[in-house]
């Protein structure tokens, strides 16, 4: 058995976020699993139509999936601040260097795929019982960085001697 050489590979991962795209982008009528059909999980108990509940996520990933299957009415579409939201945790998890490399690429196409999903027409408000805000003991990547300095008012703009 011969493994794939490295521009399969490049195609293959080219090709996979419109597939997927491809996929999301499909109307809800079609989604099985938000009508009691069959679930298509990509990864982990979560991600995907259809999830494993109460099955725990199995990643930060997969958590935030949860989170996103939390506030999607059941049998219904997401609003489009779940989506939003799904982007956001997704793309925290592609760019943490504590992950593994294949959840970090896959989290980056739930992150670029989450604007695709369809949602509820019409200006949408997530449910009072889901908060938009880390809850404790939950996967928070601290990934902030600092901002620069501003110069301190004691330095100098120009070098003694250059004045005019």
């Amino acid at each position: 058995m011969s493994l794939p050489n490295r521009s399969t590979c490049l195609a293959a991962l080219a090709a996979a976020p419109l597939a997927l795209a491809a996929f999301l982008a499909v109307p809800a009528e079609a989604q099985p699993a938000a009508f009691g059909g069959q679930k298509i999980l990509i990864h982990g108990n979560y991600c995907g139509p259809g999830n494993n509940a109460p099955l725990p996520p199995i990643d930060a990933l997969d958590a935030a999936c949860a989170r996103h299957d939390a506030c999607t009415p059941a049998g219904g579409l997401p609003s489009q601040a779940c989506n939003l939201r799904l982007q956001r945790d997704a793309a925290l998890v592609a760019r943490d260097p504590r992950q593994p490399q294949d959840l970090r690429a896959l989290a980056g196409l739930v992150a670029a795929s989450a604007t695709l999903i369809p949602t509820e027409p019409g200006p949408q408000r997530l449910p009072a019982s889901v908060s938009t805000e880390t809850m404790p003991g939950a996967y928070a990547p601290n990934l902030s960085r600092s901002a620069p300095s501003a110069p301190s008012a004691d330095v100098p703009d120009e070098e003694p001697g250059d004045a005019e």
